[in-house]
């Protein structure tokens, strides 16, 4: 005898139901949320269960996120936490460039720079936005369709899962560009890939491949999606063999060089980026979720998730007000170097800035400028 849950769940469900979120979902520019219907372990569609896909979708500016996209992720995350039948949520971004860079420089050259008190209620929203990824009732996958960099990487690394195509970057731009990863890299990191990682990644700015990410802990899987002649071929610019070097260092994921490298960039050049690769692995754990007993699944993503957000509570408030002031200084004169510059020069005169701070000079208008990329062009 089959049992016919559909009708029970029907015939036995209150006549109203009480919407708990805190506002009705609106649609926020940048940032758009769709329902996809899971799948059964046999392919099949399951209907009127669904995951929730949040999508960051600011191509020209690689899914870098605004103050209103922030506050459009805080919203589309309440609503997928809220949502009866929502069995995970897929945090990605839009294309196959990138996942999320960071906050939208643009914005913070242009509004926050030299507005500490701005820049903090902004911080604020921020909080708030990787708040809402830790304290989400539903798992949540990150889909890193392609580079996961600064706060992009703070905010996939937030999600309970992160799956990569094979040709995404990874890695923090704080002290590179005016600012610290302390929006959950430094909070995050030291539990997820150890201290000595941690300190790596934080602080020299250096970004690694998908390959690496996944040695070192931060992914849950990675696929290729690189295509050439019909057939996906593993990211050709890294070294994708699992070996030690001469040294003993294990070197798996490290870029090539020489003419291995410029080899890889040709093939790279013949190829088309698929990430048909990625979206089946993003079902296959949706169906491994929707396998599981919905309240045990919670209580078990809920204290797994401990050690990432009480070290995110016990830093973000401080964090946040160290990041306004510092938009009176390091942050004033970096994200405009940022926003100001080429693609090839985008950085501040570290030397400079460091001989001026020798010599006791003051935070001032004159030495900002003399900072600049075009300043340093001129001499």
């Amino acid at each position: 005898m089959t049992v016919d849950t559909a009708s029970i769940a029907k015939a036995t469900a209150p006549a109203h139901l009480i919407d708990h979120n805190l506002v009705p979902h609106q649609v926020v520019p940048g940032v758009l949320y769709e329902k996809r219907p899971v799948k059964a372990p046999d392919g099949k569609v399951v209907p009127g269960l669904y995951s929730a896909w949040i999508i960051l979708d600011n191509q020209k500016q690689f899914n870098s996120y605004t103050t209103d996209m922030v506050k459009g992720v805080i919203l589309a995350f309440r609503a997928a936490s809220a949502a009866r039948d929502v069995v995970a949520v897929v945090f990605t971004g839009a294309g196959d460039k990138a996942f999320c860079t960071g906050g939208n420089t643009k914005e913070y050259a242009e509004y926050y720079a030299g507005n500490p008190q701005e820049y903090r209620q902004y911080m604020r929203l921020f909080n708030d936005m990787v708040s809402s990824i830790l304290g989400c009732d539903k798992p949540v996958i990150c889909r890193v369709n392609g580079m996961r960099i600064g706060g992009g990487q703070e905010i996939g690394m937030a999600a309970d899962f992160s799956v990569a195509q094979d040709l995404a970057r990874f890695g923090q731009a704080g002290p590179k560009h005016g600012s610290a990863a302390i929006g959950g890299a430094t909070d995050f990191l030291p539990v997820m890939i150890g201290c000595e990682q941690a300190m790596v990644s934080g602080t020299l700015c250096e970004p690694f491949s998908a390959h690496k990410a996944a040695r070192l802990g931060i992914l849950t899987d990675i696929v290729p999606a690189l295509k050439v002649d019909g057939k996906f071929v593993a990211n050709p610019t890294v070294i994708t063999d699992r070996y030690l070097d001469e040294y003993g260092r294990i070197i798996h994921g490290e870029p090539k060089t020489g003419a291995e490298l410029e080899t890889g960039k040709a093939l790279m050049k013949q190829g088309t980026v698929d990430l048909s690769l990625l979206d089946a692995k993003v079902d296959e754990i949706c169906t491994k979720i929707l396998m599981t007993f919905p309240e045990c699944m919670t209580k078990s993503f809920e204290e797994l998730r401990k050690p990432k957000l009480n070290a995110w509570n016990a830093n973000k408030e401080n964090s946040r007000d160290w990041l306004a002031l510092n938009m009176m200084t390091e942050a004033r004169a970096g994200f405009r170097a940022f926003n100001e510059g080429t693609k090839e020069d985008r950085e501040i005169d570290f030397v400079g800035l460091r001989l001026a701070l020798a010599a006791g000079a003051p935070w001032t208008p004159e030495l900002t400028e003399s900072l600049m990329p075009a300043a340093r062009g001129a001499k």
